[in-house]
């Protein structure tokens, strides 16, 4: 394991890893260890703005490399309180966000993205289902990714992963923002049933995280009101762009 504050990824190009093994650190992040007065100060702005929020647990990366095909890091568990406060703060390299996004693909060759809710914190953004990991997400000391992109296309969609046939390893893309964990999953049905079956699931919600379903078509282009990772995987996935495999 390389040491703590190595970044050793390239970015800005989507590359293929055959597998992820990201584990975890004992105590907190020195970056949140050494600023929670400031993370505290700014968590009450952040809940002023947006009450919904929930300063729960989550991961903050200390370092992250690519060796023999495997992505390969090592984390801390962080307040999303301090992680809210590290995301203002781009300039402070000493911590990394990562997250995974399964990237399904309908049967008509569409992919199914979600428009954020107003409650949330990227509110009006659209990207794929996704969330940071958590203490749910950890097994045995590591990040289970699989099981982190099932909970939350099921929780942001209604929609089951394991009825859909995923592709053998991941892709990653990272950017100065974070950097994106990926797997493409096939299903059967056509973008618009599975859009139709989420749009029922946010109905039937109280207070459902995202506003609808989004479809991405080979026609779509730059659109405004992506995160700013998603142009580069649409384009990938419909163009094969950008990527080393």
């Amino acid at each position: 394991m390389k040491p703590a504050a190595a970044f050793d990824l390239p970015r800005g190009v989507i590359v293929p890893v055959r597998d992820i093994d990201l584990r975890m650190l004992p105590g907190d992040h020195p970056f949140a260890a050494r600023n929670r007065a400031a993370a505290q100060a700014n968590w009450e702005r952040e809940i002023a703005a947006k009450p919904a929020l929930f300063d729960g647990r989550i991961t903050l990366f200390a370092s992250m490399h690519i060796a023999d095909g495997v992505l390969a890091g090592a984390f801390h568990m962080t307040d999303y309180s301090s992680f809210l406060h590290w995301r203002r703060m781009r300039g402070a390299r000493e911590g990394e966000h990562a997250y995974a996004h399964a990237v399904i693909v309908a049967r008509d060759g569409n992919l199914l993205a979600a428009r954020m809710g107003g409650h949330t914190a990227n509110e009006g953004r659209v990207y794929f289902a996704a969330g940071s990991f958590d203490p749910d997400d950890i097994r045995d000391g590591r990040i289970d990714v699989e099981a982190n992109m099932a909970r939350e296309v099921a929780e942001e969609t209604g929609l089951l992963l394991a009825g859909m046939r995923p592709e053998a390893g991941y892709h990653i893309y990272s950017v100065e923002s974070g950097t994106v964990l990926m797997r493409r999953y096939h299903s059967d049905r056509t973008a618009e049933e599975l859009a139709a079956a989420v749009r029922a699931h946010v109905a039937a919600q109280a207070d459902p995280e995202i506003e609808g379903p989004v479809i991405l078509s080979p026609g779509s282009g730059p659109n405004e009101d992506f995160a700013d990772h998603m142009h580069a995987i649409v384009d990938w996935h419909f163009n094969r762009r950008q990527t080393g495999s």
